[in-house]
């Protein structure tokens, strides 16, 4: 992975962090799922993102660690063994000198998700410090995460830039005096080839598209949302639900009456849903460029990968109105969190402007979300970091 991204940054004395002629030695590190991690999840893609725009800025990124850290249940023995397993990658990466690296990088620092080897490797071999997606949750400082929070502040007040995606996280960054260390970094996501229905309208019946982990917390509860939204929906309508998980039990058993001999009695005319399972993302790509509309409420969601990428397939999104939709969803509705009612109307409008809708959701994945654009701002604000 780090030769095949990095080799397009050699022999590009022009790029911000080859000033040399030579790409930058980076030391990249994602505490709450690894580049290379074998589970899809929008983090993970982000990371990837992260670590290509990075070599076509100039850089050679290398994973210095895949340790996972992450506790999502407040379980104070699961955070003692994790901070020991930091303490352990730590000693490992110091004693190989972070493997040449010029400057470290990490990607998401949160209290369930603390940096806790990044800081200590940084200051030990005095390299600059960056995090992208720093968050910080100050009612968190009490509680089951309070040694996590705490160490996630560390890490964050520890870093000499921070690059801020959503206008979730800004507040309680500037609140903490962080303001002039902070940058605006948007999410990027790769645009690809035009959708062939760019622009078209839907079709009969309405072809609906979700694709999300199947997993507890927010995303179940994404799910139940849509569930009963779509209760609202009159057909004819298909769903395909793409993705996996340890839930996907209960999820297949909220739509159950959408497909076989409930779905009459529901009252919903002709409509069904089809469960496809996890995807490879050139699937994902097509599936999407195939579709009306994404639908996927997005409770919880940081910054909504799935709604980047609808948009760069040209598929307009209906989502639940939120920080992260609002920053993201340019070709798309947005409803009322938890209100079933304005979900299914949000789904009815907008497959009648999907023309518009679709149009509008490419030029923002284009314009406002491009590779290109993340890599620009990652070099020269790091390349403002080197001695």
């Amino acid at each position: 992975m780090t030769g095949m991204l990095a080799k397009s940054a050699e022999g590009s004395p022009a790029l911000p962090l080859a000033p040399r002629g030579e790409p930058l030695p980076i030391a990249f590190y994602a505490p709450m799922k690894a580049p290379d991690h074998a589970v899809p999840s929008g983090d993970r893609e982000i990371a990837r993102h992260l670590f290509a725009a990075l070599a076509a800025a100039g850089a050679c990124p290398a994973l210095a660690s895949s340790l996972r850290v992450l506790d999502l249940s407040g379980d104070a023995d699961a955070q003692a063994r994790l901070s020991k397993a930091a303490e352990a990658e730590v000693a490992r990466i110091i004693s190989a000198g972070a493997g040449g690296a010029r400057l470290w990088v990490t990607y998401h620092c949160h209290y369930k998700a603390p940096d806790l080897v990044g800081p200590a490797v940084a200051h030990a071999l005095g390299l600059p410090y960056a995090i992208v997606e720093p968050s910080i949750s100050p009612k968190r400082r009490e509680g089951p995460w309070a040694r996590f929070a705490a160490a996630s502040e560390g890490a964050i007040m520890a870093a000499d830039r921070l690059f801020w995606t959503t206008r979730r996280d800004r507040p309680a960054l500037e609140a903490a005096g962080l303001g002039p260390r902070l940058v605006h970094l948007p999410p990027a996501v790769k645009a690809g080839a035009e959708p062939p229905r760019l622009g078209e309208a839907s079709g009969q019946p309405l072809r609906l598209l979700t694709v999300a982990m199947m997993r507890g917390g927010d995303k179940a509860e994404s799910y139940r949302r849509l569930a009963r939204a779509l209760r609202r929906l009159p057909g004819p309508w298909r769903l395909e639900i793409i993705g996996d998980g340890p839930v996907r039990t209960e999820i297949e058993a909220l739509f159950a009456p959408f497909s076989g001999p409930l779905q009459g009695a529901a009252g919903l005319g002709d409509v069904a849903v089809r469960f496809l399972g996890a995807r490879e993302p050139a699937e994902i790509r097509a599936a999407m460029e195939e579709a009306d509309l994404l639908l996927w409420p997005g409770v919880g969601e940081g910054i909504g990968m799935v709604w980047l990428e609808a948009g760069a397939a040209g598929l307009p999104v209906v989502a639940e109105d939120g920080p992260a939709a609002r920053d993201v969803v340019a070709g798309g509705l947005l409803a009322a969190p938890g209100d079933a009612s304005a979900f299914a109307d949000a789904i009815a409008e907008a497959a009648a402007a999907r023309p518009d809708l679709s149009r509008k959701a490419r030029v923002s994945a284009i314009d406002r979300h491009s590779s290109d654009a993340m890599s620009k701002t990652l070099g020269e604000s790091l390349a403002a970091l080197l001695p």
